[in-house]
């Protein structure tokens, strides 16, 4: 049974109405025809009573009884049966009842109440009534989202208006548009949405909590019977679609109805019966290191294969270039996504992927998460993207995608990023390698400074790169100094040299648009800036010429002071075999490239050679470390190992307590002194970092006072920054050195060999060295003896190995070692010994011969 709505114009109308609405709306009734009338139009109406079997009441007895129906003045005229006359008489008798007793329209002094139609200020009305829960009544419902409400505003005030409900999009029903008089067609479901509304609220009290406006200023807000939200039960009987527009109205109500659409479409109901995901995800969650930030929605990551490829961040748009008023936030949104993701370690989930099409390739769509925050969602909250406005079918988007919108309009709000209402004073960087004469003036500038703040641009080879200066406002063409890389090819016909390639690999890798510091030298002469380029403080050169792709230049080392550095870090890599290196053999080398490092040979008043003598240098020592190149790492015992022996029994202590459990504050750098915790016993010992791999966050360090190196996870590691175990106040107790006089073979197998021997003759004892000579990069060159064993200069550990067959004396010496006459003789004995016997390397004949 439906009450027809009536226009309220004198007191209890609307009570009358009411008492009879909520009495019998929804409930289930029994009706009995007494009398039929004609009607002026020739109907014929019955007229007879109502009964409600689950309480007994009766109507009209009940409604007149209550005072809220009065009996006609020609009541019982047109009946003609026992019945009615009968029903007639009760109805008198309560009639007079309810006037006896002051009931209902009996009761003096009633009120009018003020019925407005139409709301003629709805952003007013939004601002007075947002939030607020307003008592209601259904009038009619025209379709699944849209309905004409009576909101009871105060006793006597009562607004009746169209309402959308917010939050969905149900089919249209059949009815016509009244601006332009045409009839709207019922589209599919449209009919069962309707009527799926009206058999829950339609006539009902609801709460209304209005939630905005829409561009035809009809207001939109929330209709909550006392079982829940229409809106919640409307999709998840599939009978609406979610509407995105609401979703900066409803906030974080928006996910339950997300969750109820969802229910339909995974169970196929009514709108979504032949519904197909097209969403799935093309890999799980997955680790990557960003490599390349190409604009602030688009970016390219590194897997732990070293497979690059290139994302998008799900529902996001970077400021629209073909926008005027976003188009000039464009950089500074880019810069702000390079500064927070470049080179770090991030998780991806691929959402969706999107074939080539119109000319565009295919696109994959992600989410990116780093340190546990959503990269996109980060971007819109700051202004620096907008959300993009999906189609209703379109479900390749972010699965936040009610978030971003919430931030996209808070963002507008507070005027962030390219919502400001002025775009950013910026100014375009002056290229100063344009011509020389700009180079020169921009040099006297670079100069006077030491390690400028930059950003690698762009990386045009292993040593050459276009750099950023923003103090300056200056691009560079910046060439490394002290090095030569090799060429890498320019261009798919273009053929570039061995290992070129890699060493570009490499620069990309470690430098492309990351933070650096340059110091500047000098510049070429066309007007590029010659210089060394620091990569988390570590010199960038080095690294190249460490991992074997690129060789010391002597001349410009030696005038950019990092001869020493960069001349170890190649001997390193000669000795691991790396890259350019990976056949270099020793004995091959020219002699005058062995005696650059060696002083000048001197010579007396007669212009005769002085044969240099022997240096004499001993000191007790203990071998902490042999590496796989036979190079050693040794302590001098005295006043420093003493304290080294006091400092760790602090530093273990320290360790030991609650309180210093911190791990480290982010990522461990390349050169960083750190607290490491040795696997073997668990124990903590100072270190510095070599190599950092951010993927597997795991770091190669080197125990600076033993000399060993291992790789550990990031939590074992821990800060190094207290005074008392700092370098400052006891430096690093292991010193580099390698056994003078010999030259190791080059295949792994003997080198492994000759390694161990070393081992098994110095483990656990104290020995002897003499410093025959200290390299320029402080390497110290020892002829070692075991004071219990040796007998003379001639026995010694040196001697030992070479008698082994496991190594053998240069055949182009340096100065220094020209003077150990005696020395080389005995080796030399003991070679050919070891030769005549077939041992270690000489067990197949004489490696010298030709």
């Amino acid at each position: 049974m439906s009450v027809q709505q009536a226009r309220v114009k004198s007191p209890y109308a609307f009570e009358s109405r009411d008492y009879l609405r909520q009495l019998v709306v929804g409930k289930v009734v029994q009706f009995q025809v007494l009398y039929k009338i004609s009607s002026p139009n020739g109907k014929v109406i019955e007229l007879g009573r109502v009964i409600l079997p689950a309480t007994g009441q009766t109507l009209p007895e009940s409604a007149v009884a209550e005072g809220w129906l009065k009996l006609r003045d020609n009541a019982g005229r047109n009946e003609d049966s026992d019945e009615a006359a009968a029903v007639l008489e009760r109805l008198r008798a309560a009639e007079s009842k309810a006037k006896d007793e002051s009931k209902g329209v009996w009761a003096s002094g009633g009120t009018r109440i003020e019925t407005t139609q139409d709301v003629s200020d709805p952003k007013g009305f939004l601002e007075q009534w947002k939030g607020k829960p307003i008592n209601s009544i259904v009038e009619k419902v025209m379709s699944g989202d849209r309905l004409i409400v009576r909101m009871i505003l105060t006793p006597t005030k009562h607004q009746q208006t169209i309402l959308l409900i917010g939050g969905i999009r149900a089919p249209m029903t059949k009815r016509t548009n009244p601006s332009d008089g045409k009839e709207q067609v019922t589209q599919p479901g449209g009919e069962k949405a309707q009527h799926y509304v009206e058999e829950r609220i339609l006539q009902r009290n609801v709460q209304v909590y209005i939630l905005g406006t829409s561009p035809q200023n009809q207001l939109i807000g929330t209709v909550r019977h006392p079982k829940g939200s229409i809106a919640e039960f409307l999709l998840k009987a599939g009978l609406a679609w979610c509407n995105d527009f609401h979703t900066t109205l409803l906030g974080n109500d928006m996910q339950t109805l997300r969750q109820a659409e969802e229910h339909a479409k995974s169970h196929k109901l009514e709108l979504f019966k032949d519904h197909v995901t097209t969403r799935g995800k093309a890999g799980g969650d997955v680790e990557a290191v960003v490599a390349k930030i190409h604009s602030a929605d688009t970016l390219y990551i590194r897997n732990k294969t070293g497979g690059e490829k290139r994302i998008n961040l799900s529902s996001i748009r970077q400021p629209k270039p073909s926008d005027p008023k976003q188009a000039p936030f464009g950089a500074e949104a880019k810069e702000f996504l390079r500064k927070r993701l470049i080179g770090k370690t991030v998780r991806v989930v691929i959402d969706a992927k999107r074939p080539a099409q119109d000319g565009y390739e295919e696109r994959e769509m992600a989410t990116v998460t780093h340190n546990g925050k959503n990269v996109a969602l980060l971007m819109v909250e700051n202004g620096w993207a907008s959300a993009i406005r999906h189609r209703r079918d379109d479900e390749d988007r972010s699965p936040i995608y009610d978030e971003l919108l919430m931030a996209e309009q808070e963002a507008q709000k507070e005027q962030k990023g390219m919502w400001a209402p002025k775009p950013p004073s910026t100014r375009d960087y002056v290229d100063a390698s344009e011509t020389l004469q700009k180079a020169k003036i921009q040099l006297s500038v670079l100069q006077r400074q030491k390690k400028v703040p930059a950003v690698v641009d762009f990386v045009k080879s292993g040593s050459r790169f276009t750099v950023l200066v923003p103090k300056e406002r200056a691009k560079l063409t910046f060439v490394l100094s002290g090095i030569r890389a090799p060429r890498s090819a320019r261009g798919p016909t273009d053929t570039g040299e061995p290992f070129g390639q890699e060493a570009a690999d490499l620069a990309n890798k470690r430098c492309n648009q990351r933070d650096v510091e340059i110091d500047v030298d000098d510049i070429d002469k066309v007007g590029g800036f010659i210089g060394t380029l620091y990569v988390n403080r570590e010199s960038f050169a080095k690294i190249l010429v460490e991992e074997g792709l690129a060789t010391v230049h002597r001349y410009s080392a030696e005038k950019s002071g990092n001869a020493r550095e960069l001349t170890a870090a190649e001997d390193r890599a000669k000795e691991a075999r790396r890259n350019i290196w990976k056949d270099w053999d020793p004995s091959k080398e020219a002699a005058e490239g062995e005696e650059v490092a060696g002083p000048a040979e001197r010579k007396d008043a007669n212009g005769d050679a002085v044969v240099p003598v022997r240096n004499k240098d001993y000191r007790d020592i203990v071998i902490s470390n042999i590496d796989e190149a036979c190079r050693l790492k040794i302590q001098q015992v005295g006043t420093g190992t003493t304290a080294l022996t006091e400092m760790m029994t602090a530093f273990k202590t320290f360790h030991v307590s609650k309180a210093n459990e911190k791990p480290l504050p982010g990522p461990p750098k390349a050169g960083e002194l750190v607290a490491a915790r040795f696997s073997e016993d668990g124990e903590w010992y100072r270190a510095k970092v070599r190599h950092n791999d951010r993927e597997k966050k795991e770091a190669e360090v080197l125990y600076i006072d033993y000399g060993n190196s291992e790789k550990l996870p990031w939590a074992g590691l821990r800060a190094l920054s207290q005074p008392q175990f700092s370098v400052q106040t006891l430096k690093a107790q292991a010193v580099d050195a390698v056994l003078s006089f010999l030259q190791f073979p080059t295949q792994a197998d003997y080198l492994a060999e000759a390694a161990s021997f070393i081992g098994q003759e110095t483990g656990g004892r104290q020995l002897v060295a003499n410093v025959d000579h200290v390299a320029p990069e402080g390497t110290l060159h020892v002829s070692i003896f075991d004071p219990k064993v040796s007998g003379s200069l001639q026995e010694s550990l040196n001697a030992d190995v070479v008698a082994e067959g496991l190594a053998m004396v240069p055949r182009k010496l340096r100065p220094w070692e020209r003077a150990a006459t005696e020395v080389l003789t005995a080796l030399r004995a003991k070679e050919e010994e070891a030769k005549k016997e077939r041992k270690g390397m000489w067990e197949y004949g004489d490696l010298t011969e030709d």
